[in-house]
């Protein structure tokens, strides 16, 4: 009676986990070249400044600096030049 009592308890357990949300995006990391998850992230001139370019998920960003909500660095992808993104749009 007990295994039978643990046994549904796992699979509780296990049915909860599966039907768990999925992970939310995560905020850049100075020194590591991150994975975009929003489906587009402008990059800009200055944290809030002019547009020149847009990286798509799952292209690449090196975090070089974190400046409140912004994140500078090297943006790979169609972009490949330096400049600022908003921070917390990374996997």
């Amino acid at each position: 009676m007990l295994s039978g009592a643990l046994g549904l308890a796992c699979l509780t357990v296990l049915a909860v986990g599966a039907t768990a949300a999925p992970a939310q995006a995560a905020n850049g990391h100075v020194g590591v070249r991150e994975t975009v998850c929003a489906q587009d992230l402008y990059v800009r001139t200055d944290p809030g400044g002019a547009w020149m370019g847009t990286l798509y998920k799952p292209q690449t960003f090196l975090v070089e600096q974190v400046q409140g909500g912004w994140v500078y660095g090297f943006a790979y992808g169609d972009i490949n030049r330096h400049g600022w993104v908003q921070d917390g749009w990374f996997c």
